[in-house]
């Protein structure tokens, strides 16, 4: 009898042990030599490849990354972009604010749950090394039993980036440099990892071989464009991911509609496009139909939006199997809209509204509103991006360790400024001042804030960019978006609080503003910035603290620098 009940009990135990995993990764990132669109170029690699390794794991499971640092003279980090970090703050891979980088020679362990479904990604957090190429992609699937509220044969992984030959070590020093030199514009656009440089531009340089031209479009490294490969008449749900580090993109399947189903990891209610508006820092789901002519090869065409191109439309196959992968499309890739054409951005951009059945809806009032104006500044010469008036600058101890042990000279005591007074966002201001700083806006846990993202005119006239805005350990409600200077008597009135659609990053389009609402409810402090790699490096950026209080004990692994050098020795 005794055997049966522990047979029984072995049965009923079985699945808590199955349930969840641990996926175990040693990664060794350092510097390669690699070709994505022809032209040879040092890349971040982790294991020698690039895009890095596709992270799979369920609900629940947990990740477990050993990280080696073989570049010899770099420091780095990464972030686990969209995951949230409950219980893990520690874990979110962000210099200066959760961690210190990790030296060369160093190994760093990361171990994090993943708490939810969704389509997210990893990059590198240190200086502009995304840039570089340190990126990859996490697919999270649903737990066993569950069943998402729509249906596929297959899944497909687009991983979108620009791309350029100077390395990120030169756009960063120009960026910071008197005079000001601007990073430019992207030489190719990488779908895949995977680009197309015409290299009749660039003059006979060896590459580092010795044995041949730096630029080769013979190289198998992008001599054939990325593939995406289909069967008629299923269906395929295409996990789109832009790690751009400057553009906004335009995604587009030549002939097949696109059905949104999911976006930064939560379900939206489905809508069909033509054509997909994509920020960087964004991640989405899609589903399309293999319903064309079979006997034939599609475009995968992927354009700037926002800014003036001045690169090539980046290419990738669809391919309906058994065509052969290179065989290419009859026709040319498409365009897309116009990259000006702000009406038709701002109209998709207001179509994301959660799915029925799947609501979370915001709290119907808020403790707290702050507005926070972007500007374009000069300090001391200095071109720089502030946040009311304030260009953010790393501190080189972790804010996290600093809040958690009480140390007072690692970023600015005073508030962080919660608005901003007498500014026309429509025009360059006479006053183009700023100050350097490092305030935290400080929540009280479990507080609901209204945060207002508020563009301007930057220090050129009738000049205006978009910027993606990520926030790290959370989701938000994005409310609404705006145009001109917000109101909040006004503009309040245009809240979605029914449906609004809960996002990690959300595009702030020029001369206007956005509304998002969030709830401080996971204790750390999380950096929340513009995603783009040239403005974040540049002072665009601020810090939210929450729950100090409740924050676990810190593990030792992410000290070491700054300050936290002497902690070391009372663990």
């Amino acid at each position: 009898m005794c055997i049966w009940c522990l047979l029984f009990l072995s049965l009923v135990l079985l699945p808590s042990f199955t349930e969840a995993r641990i996926h175990h990764y040693k990664w060794n990132v350092r510097y390669e030599y690699k070709s994505p669109d022809c032209y040879e170029k040092l890349v971040i690699t982790i294991n020698g490849e690039f895009p890095g390794p596709t992270i799979k794991a369920q609900v629940g499971d947990t990740i477990h990354v050993q990280l080696t640092n073989q570049m010899e003279t770099e420091n780095v980090v990464i972030h686990w972009h969209g995951i949230r970090q409950l219980g893990t703050p520690w874990s979110d891979g962000t210099g200066g604010v959760t961690q210190c980088p990790i030296m060369p020679g160093e190994t760093f362990v990361y171990k994090f749950v993943v708490d939810r479904p969704g389509t997210y990604f990893y990059h590198g957090h240190y200086g502009m090394q995304r840039s570089a190429g340190l990126y990859g992609s996490i697919h999270v699937a649903v737990a066993d039993g569950v069943k998402e509220p729509f249906s596929y044969d297959g899944e497909l992984s687009v991983l979108l980036n620009d791309w350029w030959h100077k390395s990120h070590l030169e756009q960063s020093t120009g960026l910071a440099s008197k005079p000001f030199v601007w990073i430019g514009e992207p030489q190719s656009l990488l779908i895949g990892g995977r680009g197309s440089y015409n290299c009749s531009l660039v003059k006979s340089t060896n590459n580092s071989a010795g044995t041949g031209s730096i630029c080769n479009s013979t190289n198998p490294e992008c001599s054939n464009p990325y593939i995406l490969s289909v069967v008629a008449g299923h269906t395929y749900r295409l996990r789109i991911t832009s790690v751009a580090s400057l553009s906004s993109f335009n995604f587009l399947l030549e002939g097949h509609d696109m059905i949104v189903v999911e976006a930064d990891g939560h379900y939206v209610e489905p809508f069909i496009v033509k054509d997909l508006n994509i920020y960087s820092g964004e991640t989405y789901s899609v589903l399309i139909t293999a319903n064309q002519n079979a006997s034939r090869n599609y475009w995968a065409a992927l354009n700037v939006r926002g800014r003036e191109p001045k690169t090539a439309t980046g290419r990738a196959i669809l391919r309906y199997v058994p065509n052969p992968p290179s065989m290419l499309p009859p026709s040319t890739p498409p365009k897309g809209p116009l990259w000006n054409d702000t009406l038709y951005t701002k109209k998709q951009a207001k179509l994301y509204t959660a799915r029925s059945g799947h609501v979370i809806r915001p709290p119907l009032t808020s403790q707290r509103r702050v507005v926070l104006l972007n500007t374009q500044n000069k300090i001391n010469g200095y071109t720089r991006w502030a946040i009311n008036n304030i260009s953010y600058v790393q501190p080189n101890t972790p804010v996290l360790v600093a809040v958690k042990h009480g140390l007072k000279k690692v970023f600015d005591q005073f508030p962080a400024p919660e608005n901003y007074t007498a500014y026309n966002i429509s025009r360059p201001q006479s006053n183009q001042n700023a100050t350097y700083g490092n305030p935290i806006y400080r929540w009280e846990f479990n507080s609901t804030v209204d945060v207002i993202l508020q563009n301007a005119n930057m220090l050129t006239n009738k000049s205006g960019e978009i910027h993606p805005w990520h926030l790290h350990g959370h989701d938000f409600w994005v409310l609404a978006h705006g145009d001109g200077a917000f109101d909040a008597q006004r503009d309040t009135e245009k809240f979605n609080l029914v449906n609004p659609p809960l996002r990690n990053t959300v595009p702030l389009f020029p001369y206007g503003w956005t509304a998002l609402r969030l709830r401080a409810n996971n204790p750390g402090v999380w950096a929340f910035h513009c995603h783009v790699e040239a403005h974040f490096s540049m002072g665009m950026g601020v810090a939210f603290k929450e729950g100090a209080n409740r924050i676990g004990k810190l593990p030792t692994s992410i000290m070491g620098c700054g300050q936290s050098k002497a902690l070391l020795g009372r663990h």
